[in-house]
């Protein structure tokens, strides 16, 4: 049984969920079906807070709204748990494949740390191919089913560990085997990327594209950090760059804005920002600005010409949707579905794919909004 999609919406007669769809923030351990957590955990012993399916995806949406990314992140424990062996990680990739599809997702890169998944006995490549299997199993499935979808990996490096080089050098010898990119990962406060600089050197020397977390639990420095120490062709939420302008007046729409020089750098070099608005109000990433979807700076930041992208996080934690979170954003802010397509066309110019295949994508993009 899938994680619970949201009901679909309509926008300008269309269905959100028919529409091609770009997934650029995407956690594999935040994406487990609750009734897989049941029968996994059911083989291991596992104690859960809830033997129900349906009862545990309520425990999670509730342990997950606490405003804390620390408090946000304990949630996992029982996600990774189910994930030790190379069963549970193919299947869990598997499944995860097939809710991208049946929500419309043609393309998504999919972001989990392999160190966490050593726990009986596996070693690192052995966790890669496992859930390299899987996203083969899923991509299959669902051509089966008429549907077309690619999904590549993000390896990513706990950033509170000390074995971020150690990941790097996996993702670069998984490179054209399924891994697309880099990431670091977890407590982003007291944790800032220049503490895995030696790491993110070797990827750059092998021109290895990297996403960082940053700007989600801690603000501008750590956005600084990403960009200079961990040369982070996208930001990671990014959400607090906003922090970076300073409103000087309202009138009416019209807002007038002073941009600081990083705020300045990331929207002129048009770095896409990996926004995922129902996280962001879970963990408190919005906090400075307010506690309700219509508080996030999302508008502000499209408005002024920043490369916004729409992201989940965690579909079991939010339990939520790329649909849903459209759905939501078209709601509160009154988005058309020229507002939508440009979302997708942000994400799929940020993809790290090739240029030409980055190109095709735009053009199924187009033609199924269509253009």
């Amino acid at each position: 049984m899938p994680i619970e999609q949201a009901g679909d919406s309509v926008i300008d007669g269309v269905s959100i969920r028919s529409l091609p769809k770009v997934s650029l923030h995407d956690h594999l351990d935040g994406g487990v079906r609750p009734a897989t957590i049941v029968e996994l955990g059911d083989e291991i012993g596992l104690d859960l807070p809830e033997r129900d399916a349906a009862a545990l995806a309520d425990w999670f949406a509730d342990k997950s709204d606490s405003g804390s990314l620390v408090e946000y992140l304990k949630t996992f424990d029982l996600t990774t748990a189910v994930m030790q062996t190379r069963e549970g990680l193919t299947r869990v990739a598997r499944e995860f494949v097939e809710d991208l599809a049946t929500d419309g997702v043609i393309y998504g890169e999919v972001r989990w740390a392999p160190e966490q998944h050593l726990g009986r006995g596996l070693s690192l490549d052995e966790v890669v191919a496992a859930v390299q299997e899987g996203i083969e199993e899923g991509e299959d499935a669902a051509e089966r089913s008429g549907r077309d979808i690619r999904v590549g990996q993000l390896i990513s490096a706990m950033r509170h560990t000390d074995r971020s080089l150690e990941i790097a050098e996996l993702a670069v010898r998984w490179r054209g085997r399924g891994a697309v990119g880099f990431d670091i990962a977890g407590p982003e406060d007291g944790f800032p990327p220049s503490r895995h600089k030696v790491a993110f050197d070797y990827l750059a020397s092998e021109f290895f594209p990297a996403t960082v977390h940053a700007g989600e639990a801690a603000g501008i420095d750590s956005i600084r950090s990403a960009l200079i120490d961990g040369r982070a062709l996208r930001l990671g939420h990014g959400v607090r760059i906003a922090e970076d302008l300073d409103v000087v007046s309202r009138e009416g729409e019209e807002v007038l804005v002073q941009f600081g020089d990083l705020a300045r750098w990331v929207r002129d070099r048009e770095i896409p920002l990996e926004l995922s608005p129902s996280s962001n109000l879970q963990t408190g990433a919005i906090a400075a600005w307010g506690t309700t979807l219509e508080d996030h700076p999302f508008d502000l930041l499209y408005q002024l010409g920043f490369a916004v992208t729409v992201n989940v996080d965690n579909r079991t934690m939010s339990r939520t949707s790329l649909t849903r979170e459209l759905a939501l954003l078209a709601e509160t802010f009154e988005y058309s579905l020229d507002d939508l397509e440009t979302f997708q066309l942000n994400a799929a110019a940020g993809a790290f794919l090739p240029v030409e295949e980055r190109e095709e994508l735009i053009d199924l993009i187009a033609d199924g909004f269509g253009d």
